[in-house]
C-alpha cells in the first residue's frame, strides 16, 4: 500500500479508558503501520478514541494517539526510559507493589502452571491518578486488589506511547486480577491494540463490549480486523446495526476505518464514497471534522483525484490546525505536482 495511506487518521477515542492511545491508526494501514506517521491522520485506520485511563486509534490524524484512540497517533523511538521499570534488582520482574520476585516453578509444584510475573510498579504511581469513574468500577474488588489494579492501569497509561509492550504487560496484570470488569478488559484491549497485538486486542475489546454493553469500541474492533488482514470484516462492522447507534465522533472513526479497509482492497473510489454523507457535509470544526476531512483527502489522493485532495487537506487544516498535518501535506503534494507547460 502506498506510504501516504499509512498515516494515522487521527482517531482514537472510544470508551472510558485512554482513548488517545488508540486513535492513531485508522486510515490507510492498520494501526501498526501508522506509528511513524508523524502526526498525519491515517486514512482509515485506528479509532481515535481508544482510551487511556483518563487519558484510544484511527488511521492517523494526530501523531500521538484510546484511538488516538490515536493514536494514533505515536512514536516508539523513545522507549529506552521505560525499561527502568524492568528487572531492577537483578533480573526478574517484581510483583507490582511488592518487594519480592515470585519464585520460579512455584505453581508447577502443585500441578498448576506458573502465573506470569507482574511488571514492577514504581512507588510514585498513584491509583488516585485514575479517573474517579474508573475507580468506581473497581470498587467491586477488595481494597488491596482495587488499588493494585488501578496502579497497573495508571502505569499502562503512562507508558503507552513510549513503551507500548510494557504498557500491555501492565494492562495484562490488571486483567488477571479483574477480568470481569469491563473497563479493565477495555484497557487491556487498547494496550494490545497500541502494541499491534491485533488478535489479543480484538478478543479483549469484544469481551469489554459484552460485559459493558457499549458499542463505542466498534471502530477499534474494525481496525483490529484490518490488522488481522480481514478488511471485509471491518466493512461488515461498518454496516452493522450497532454502528448506527454510535455518536458522531465514534461514527467518524468507524467511517475512517471502513475507508481504510476499502483501500486495503484496492477499492479507492469506494473508499471515497464511504466517507461521503451527512457528517462530511455538516462537521466543519473540531478534531473529528479535521480527521474525517483528512481521511477523505487521502482517499481522493489514492483515487488519483489530486486537485480535490489538496482542497480537502486544506479544509482539514481549517477544521483544526493542531489535529493533523493537513496543511503541510497539501503543500507537499502541490510541490510534487508537475508544472504544466
Amino acid at each position: 500500500m502506498n506510504d501516504r495511506n499509512d498515516r494515522r487518521d487521527g482517531s482514537d477515542r472510544s470508551s472510558n479508558w485512554n482513548r488517545d492511545s488508540s486513535s492513531d491508526r485508522r486510515g490507510g494501514s492498520p494501526a501498526s503501520d501508522r506509528r511513524s506517521s508523524g502526526g498525519r491522520p491515517a486514512t482509515g485506520g485506528r479509532p481515535a478514541g481508544a482510551s487511556r485511563h483518563g487519558a484510544s486509534r484511527s488511521d492517523q490524524p494526530r501523531g500521538g494517539g484510546p484511538g488516538g484512540q490515536g493514536s494514533g497517533r505515536r512514536d516508539d523511538s523513545s522507549r529506552g526510559g521505560a525499561r527502568g521499570d524492568r528487572d531492577r534488582s537483578g533480573g526478574g520482574r517484581f510483583a507490582a507493589g511488592q518487594g519480592q520476585q515470585r519464585s520460579p516453578g512455584a505453581g508447577a509444584r502443585d500441578g498448576r502452571p506458573d502465573r506470569p510475573r507482574d511488571p514492577f510498579v514504581p512507588a510514585t504511581v498513584d491509583a488516585a491518578e485514575l479517573p474517579i469513574e474508573i475507580r468506581r468500577d473497581l470498587s467491586a474488588l477488595d481494597k488491596p486488589s482495587a488499588e493494585l489494579v488501578a496502579r497497573h492501569l495508571v502505569r499502562a497509561t503512562q507508558l503507552v506511547d513510549e513503551d507500548p509492550q510494557l504498557a500491555l504487560e501492565h494492562a495484562r496484570a490488571a486483567r488477571r486480577r479483574a477480568s470481569r470488569i469491563a473497563v479493565v478488559r477495555e484497557a487491556a484491549g487498547v494496550a494490545a491494540y497500541t502494541a499491534g497485538e491485533w488478535a489479543e486486542a480484538l478478543n479483549e475489546l469484544r469481551t469489554a463490549r459484552r460485559i459493558g454493553g457499549s458499542n463505542a469500541l466498534l471502530p477499534m474492533m474494525a481496525d483490529c480486523e484490518r490488522g488481522l488482514g480481514r478488511p471485509e470484516r471491518a466493512i461488515e462492522l461498518g454496516r452493522s446495526a450497532e454502528a448506527r447507534s454510535l455518536d458522531a465522533d465514534a461514527s467518524v472513526e468507524l467511517m475512517i476505518v471502513v475507508s481504510g479497509a476499502r483501500m486495503d482492497l484496492g477499492q479507492h473510489e469506494a473508499a471515497v464514497v464511504s466517507l461521503q454523507g451527512r457528517l462530511l457535509d455538516t462537521l466543519v470544526e473540531g478534531p473529528s471534522a479535521a480527521r474525517l476531512r483528512y481521511a477523505y483527502a487521502e482517499a481522493l489522493l489514492a483515487a488519483d483525484r489530486v486537485d480535490e485532495a489538496i482542497q480537502w487537506f486544506m479544509k482539514s487544516a481549517e477544521s483544526d490546525p493542531e489535529e493533523t498535518d493537513a496543511e503541510e501535506r497539501a503543500i507537499e503534494i502541490a510541490a510534487e505536482r508537475p508544472i504544466d507547460d
